[in-house]
């Protein structure tokens, strides 16, 4: 098991470390940062003090090196919009990320689980349509259409929940939902599949036979099996939520890393953008990287193969 974990986590750090390393080309060569920072209209003098004094006119690979030195330090450097040290950026705008992402997750255990599980135990029966067509909606309908749907029904039509900020709970029940929702067609199916394809298998046959029934039935034999895939895409949906939560906590004025993001690209902050897209993949990575490892301690085969 610690040599499976070992070289899982190896991959990880490889995997970041190239996420790295394409950010920072993608950010730094296939544009001119300086030019960026300074304005369509901004002329030559100007974009080379520019280029001078954030130290933009020094060998790529120079400034690749010294961003990844400081970084591995815990040093992420300075925003040039907000002109204070992006660490503290992230960190002032984390908890409202990590609030939504992990409420949207929840959302979608909640409903897809439990929708999965009766699809499955009645497969090609009305309960099998009838969430197949709820996952079919979940998956048609955008994210900013139905964060708009959501405001107009339960924050103005009928006045339940605020229409925007972070200061309680409360404030993320509708984004959670929103947010939430992308999810429920790919747990649900899963969810789904591996409860036919467990149903049919020779042990659960014997389980029957020996009396089990019901929820212990499921519970104990059919559903551990089943969760395996559900697992994965769970980890990797809660990688997905906490780095695509842009337009959620746009429309829903959330002060997370989604809003911190837009507003970065919009004030042509480079480090700060730069700093965001290696977070995000570096929580996208270790939430696959955990995926594995639950995996692997559910189902013994997986690290044996």
């Amino acid at each position: 098991m610690l040599k499976y974990i070992a070289l899982k986590g190896l991959l990880a750090v490889l995997v970041a470390f190239t996420v790295s390393l394409a950010a920072f080309l993608l950010l730094n060569v296939a544009s001119d940062p300086a030019q960026a920072i300074a304005g369509e209209d901004a002329t030559p003098g100007v974009v080379e003090t520019i280029r001078a004094r954030y130290g933009l006119d020094r060998p790529v690979y120079e400034r690749y090196v010294s961003w990844l030195a400081g970084v591995v330090q815990g040093d992420f450097g300075e925003s040039y919009y907000w002109h204070k040290p992006v660490a503290e950026l992230v960190a002032e705008r984390a908890d409202e990320t990590l609030t939504l992402a992990f409420s949207a997750l929840l959302v979608t255990i909640v409903i897809a689980v439990p929708l999965g599980a009766l699809a499955g135990l009645n497969p090609n029966s009305w309960i099998d349509r009838a969430a197949l067509g709820v996952a079919v909606s979940a998956q048609a309908v955008p994210n900013f259409w139905l964060g708009l749907i959501m405001i107009i029904l339960f924050a103005v039509m009928i006045p339940i929940f605020p229409v925007s900020g972070d200061n309680s709970w409360y404030h993320f029940v509708l984004p959670a939902i929103v947010l939430g929702a992308s999810s429920v067609p790919a747990v649900m199916r899963l969810t789904r599949t591996g409860l036919i394809e467990v149903m049919g298998a020779d042990y659960i046959r014997t389980a029957k036979s020996k009396g089990f029934r019901g929820n212990h039935l499921l519970r104990r034999h059919a559903l551990r099996n089943a969760i395996l895939p559900v697992i994965s895409v769970l980890a990797v949906q809660l990688g997905q939520k906490f780095g695509g939560s842009v337009i959620t906590e746009s429309i829903f004025a959330i002060n997370g890393l989604g809003r911190l993001a837009l507003e970065s690209i919009l004030g042509a902050d480079i480090p700060t953008v730069q700093m965001l897209i290696f977070v995000f993949a570096i929580v996208f990575v270790a939430m696959n990287l955990l995926a594995d490892i639950l995996n692997a301690a559910l189902d013994p085969r997986i690290r044996i193969g």
